[in-house]
């Protein structure tokens, strides 16, 4: 009898996860799409959840790469209280991170949480590589006015960003230089504070 209850609860879940991907697949045909590269905090979805008011994981369709640009920390955030990331164009440097495919209703509230009405931001059309595909037209974010140089991240914003990369499945390698990124600007930051 147990077996069969297995077996049972098994299939209903089974059932219910591609119940769950065809009404999302069906509701993605219904309304208009966009694609959308994050690199910075909205890697994570549990915090661009936040920002946008639903499930964010259901429209992450996995890790990008973005040719021709670099990271870097060269915006100050006044919410976060910290350096948040930017990209800059660098022929010879790729930038990993996550391609979304989000729904067209929330483009405004992913626009208010880049601070774009207020011109921190601005979009940018790249085209992106994942999983073997090429995109192209996919929108992200660039600073508009940039710092002359980096500023360091807080611990908050630190740890979101390695979550995304890390639970979005960024490659190794690259996490690790995410992280000594992070902390060599952590520590130059200590550093001429206590100098």
């Amino acid at each position: 009898m147990s077996v069969q209850t297995g077996h049972i609860q098994d299939y209903l879940a089974s059932y219910n996860s591609t119940n769950r991907n065809l009404r999302m697949h069906q509701q993605q045909q219904k309304e208009p799409m966009f694609y959308y590269f994050a690199y910075g905090s909205c890697m994570c979805p549990v915090d661009l959840k936040r920002s946008l008011g639903e499930k964010t994981h259901v429209y992450a369709l996995g890790p990008a790469t973005l040719k021709g640009y670099r990271l870097g920390f060269y915006c100050y955030s006044a919410f976060r209280n910290c350096g948040v990331l930017d990209i800059i164009e660098d022929p010879n440097s790729c930038v990993e991170g996550v391609l979304y495919y989000l729904p067209q209703r929330l483009s405004y509230a992913l626009d208010d949480r880049e601070g774009v009405h207020h011109n921190w931001y601005r979009h940018e059309q790249v085209e992106i590589s994942s999983r073997g595909k090429t995109y192209k037209d996919v929108r992200t974010y660039v600073v508009v006015d940039k710092l002359t140089e980096e500023l360091a991240p807080n611990d908050w914003y630190f740890n979101v960003v390695l979550r995304g990369a890390v639970t979005c499945g960024l490659p190794e390698q690259y996490c690790w230089n995410l992280f000594n990124h992070m902390h060599q600007l952590q520590q130059r930051h200590r550093a001429l504070k206590s100098a």
